[in-house]
């Protein structure tokens, strides 16, 4: 069997469901095909089922505060595990099931469910059938590295997709790498009661933020009560009974932990071995990483990658940014390019981290000269009001240019607020402009003018 269309899309993730509907809009006819879940990491592993997590952690953690705010609760704070899991399940259901029936139900788009292949650089095959297409886009995502260290095979260990299926508490889980994925479970899961401890081979925590940043991270997640270790090396794994012995040859603190769960969470590595790339053409870097263009074609003119596989931001708001920018190209007449977006994210632990642009060590190391302007959670109303004075605010401006470089905002609301300084830089307006907004009291957002009348001098 064979089908010809206009185009195919491989994978329902963030970007290829919003491309197909753009896509048959202008009339064209398009094949998706997903081999497993629609909706991809975000929906199913990723934001979706973390942020459902990270809500119930909350509401455990205020629980045990309520006495902070005057509020009494009688008797200890329970956390029933199937009952947490069921509400991340039923949210993602929800989530995923509303895609998958839009795109089925989608005029002029053909859904199809296994593993694509290609066959040549216009033919991909989906089990028995051969599809064919004038243009291709690759939209297929990642999966967690299982890094090869010393007994990892010989141990069950963890990882972003197989944490989600627990139904109990873990007595001791511990996690490997000490960055953006691993931070937030160990904070929900010592948050539901678990022992917790981090090791991280690197010095320090989330390394690619400022000292400050880090510092003040590991502060608020040791304050919770969770272990870290930092300066690992030769991390090993070996069965111990029913326990799991985790060696950490550290700078200091013993040679060995005895963990009951072990959570891998040492990067990501993009979904691309097994879809025949060579025999299209379609070339990829060492990590099996899609090489782009700054408009996210291929090494093939008419093939493109969108989202994790091309290693251009491996976050949902930029794979969707991916599908933007070949939807304005292709149909809108537009010359977008992938090196004009400015990074943005958040590191979801509580209080939550938001982040935009450079950071101060980056913007040096690029020439800059800088000036910066700091501000402790301590000094916000709005924080104090919620009894959440946990870290700071920081921003970064050009000394002679008066661009504002970067921004991170660790605090109560950090990842809503950091928005307004998202939107200056996007509008490409200098930091006075922001400095004379007039934003509302009481809110974390009004001390970011404030923040700017406070600028360091310049160095």
């Amino acid at each position: 069997m064979s089908g010809r269309f206009d185009a195919i899309i491989i994978g329902a993730g963030q970007a290829g469901p919003s491309l197909a509907g753009r896509l048959t809009a202008a009339g064209q006819k398009v094949a998706l095909i997903e081999r497993k879940l629609f909706g991809g990491t975000c929906v199913n592993t990723g934001c979706t089922p973390t942020k459902t997590l990270v809500a119930s952690a909350y509401a455990a953690h205020l629980a045990r505060r309520a006495g902070d705010f005057g509020v009494g609760i009688a008797g200890a704070i329970t956390i029933d595990m199937a009952a947490v899991m069921a509400r991340k399940d039923a949210v993602v259901a929800a989530s995923r099931s509303g895609l998958e029936g839009w795109l089925k139900g989608m005029e002029k788009c053909t859904v199809y469910e296994g593993q694509a292949q290609f066959v040549s650089p216009h033919e991909v095959k989906v089990g028995d059938v051969t599809l064919s297409a004038e243009r291709i886009f690759i939209n297929v995502g990642g999966r967690a590295i299982v890094p090869d260290m010393p007994g990892v095979h010989d141990v069950k260990t963890l990882t972003n997709t197989t944490i989600l299926a627990l139904d109990h508490v873990p007595a001791h889980l511990v996690i490997i790498g000490g960055s953006y994925i691993g931070l937030e479970f160990a904070q929900i899961f010592r948050r539901f009661g678990a022992a917790v401890t981090i090791v991280e081979k690197a010095p320090r925590l989330i390394s690619r933020e400022d000292e400050d940043v880090s510092a003040a991270v590991k502060t608020i997640l040791e304050a919770e009560g969770i272990a870290i270790r930092l300066d690992a090396e030769c991390i090993r794994f070996v069965p111990r009974g029913d326990s799991i012995g985790v060696g950490v040859d550290c700078t200091s603190g013993e040679p060995e932990i005895s963990g009951s769960h072990v959570l891998l969470a040492v990067g990501r590595r993009p979904n691309t071995e097994d879809l025949g790339l060579a025999n299209a053409g379609v070339a990829v870097d060492a990590r099996g990483t899609i090489i782009v263009d700054d408009e996210l074609c291929t090494t093939v003119p008419h093939i493109f990658a969108m989202g994790d596989c091309n290693g251009k931001g491996a976050f949902t708001h930029t794979a969707y940014n991916d599908f933007e920018i070949i939807a304005a190209n292709l149909l809108d007449g537009e010359a977008r390019l992938v090196s004009a977006r400015i990074p943005g994210y958040a590191l979801y632990i509580d209080p939550p981290l938001g982040r935009v642009g450079l950071s101060e060590k980056e913007a040096r190391a690029a020439g800059h000269k800088v000036r910066v302007g700091m501000r402790p959670m301590t000094r916000v109303g709005r924080a104090a009001e919620k009894g959440e004075t946990q870290g700071f605010m920081k921003i970064v401006v050009d000394a002679d240019n008066e661009a504002i470089l970067g921004a991170a905002i660790l605090g109560v609301g950090g990842d809503e607020a950091i928005h307004g300084v998202l939107d200056m830089m996007n509008a490409k307006m200098p930091y006075p402009v922001l400095r004379w907004a007039v934003p509302i009291h009481p809110t974390v957002s009004e001390l970011i003018p404030t923040l700017l009348t406070e600028l360091g001098p310049a160095r």
